[in-house]
């Protein structure tokens, strides 16, 4: 078993690595003068099965792309057999037509991905569960909901928690958490006028004088989950907790965070946040790098994935 990292987020590949007790594989990613990604593996891999990790972030179209051209040239290298980690899987959110004549990317990304040469994949959370299906190899899922659960249970004081999804379509991941946690649910009914805008409705559920704890796997502009933790206060809650795994935190999304009345948004390290959100005291980072490790581990050793989640 050999480790190959992309650009996207070498601290967690290195961190994976010092899990697994081993080193990344020497290789070479640059860019030709008219951003052309150029990538050459500097060492021999033949017969080897190896893990390229690699999150689908922003710049998520050159990301991709340095995804796509590692898989291709690892499988040009004789490597036994390729796993694509991919801790944030970028293009989930497009895994539907929502309108007419629009492009499903999850799918399409499913088929680049696997056509490059992938043998397996490993993602955390992914948007939508069924995009497993989009791909004709093995997926495996994993969750960050026990890492969260961990955190919670140490540091939020309150016996009188509720979990709350930011949306409907969130409610199985809140509800995974709450059970872990033995509270009840509640959930916030939104409309969105428009891509990166949200509009909160209705709270269903009681939170007056409880401690909530929004659950949810992408916080990209930040309107969502902003303008729920304002729903769930104006309704009387004591203070207002966030777990999402993956902070995508684009635009002015960190400057909401820090102005609004969210107590605690924490997130994993599936995507490299470090410059954006150093010094921001309501935001903390939880590293996923074990989670992935373990999973790495199993997949290697052909044992059981789903024993983590037990």
């Amino acid at each position: 078993m050999k480790l190959l990292t992309g650009n996207s987020n070498k601290p967690l590949s290195k961190n994976i690595a010092k899990y697994l007790k081993t080193k990344l594989v020497n290789s070479s990613i640059k860019k030709f003068s008219d951003g052309e990604i150029y990538i050459e593996i500097n060492e021999n891999i033949r017969g080897n099965s190896i893990f390229i990790i690699q999150s689908i972030s922003s710049p998520a179209n050159d990301n991709l792309m340095e995804l796509l051209l590692c898989i291709d040239a690892l499988k040009r290298s004789s490597a036994k057999n390729i796993t694509a980690v991919i801790p944030y899987f970028g293009y989930a959110r497009q895994d539907r037509k929502v309108v007419p004549r629009t492009s499903i990317s999850a799918k399409l990304v499913s088929n680049l991905i696997t056509k490059a040469g992938a043998d397996r994949v490993v993602t955390v959370d992914l948007h939508a569960g069924q995009i497993q299906g989009f791909f004709d190899i093995p997926v495996d899922n994993l969750f960050a909901t026990p890492i969260f659960a961990r955190h919670a249970k140490k540091n939020i004081k309150s016996k009188n928690i509720i979990c709350v999804a930011p949306d409907v379509g969130g409610t199985e991941r809140a509800r995974a958490l709450g059970k872990i946690l033995n509270v009840e649910l509640a959930i916030v009914d939104k409309r969105r006028p428009k891509p990166g805008q949200s509009k909160v409705m209705n709270v269903i559920g009681n939170v007056k004088g409880k401690t909530c704890i929004i659950v949810d796997d992408i916080i990209d502009s930040g309107g969502t989950i902003v303008n729920a933790a304002k729903a769930l206060k104006d309704r009387g809650a004591k203070e207002v907790y966030v777990y999402i795994t993956h902070g995508v935190l684009s635009g002015e999304a960190v400057d909401k965070i820090k102005k609004s009345v969210i107590r605690k948004l924490v997130i994993t390290d599936t995507i490299d946040n470090h410059d954006k959100i150093k010094n921001v005291k309501n935001i903390e980072v939880l590293p996923i790098s074990a989670l992935m490790g373990e999973a790495i581990k199993r997949i290697s050793n052909s044992t059981s994935v789903s024993d983590l989640f037990k």
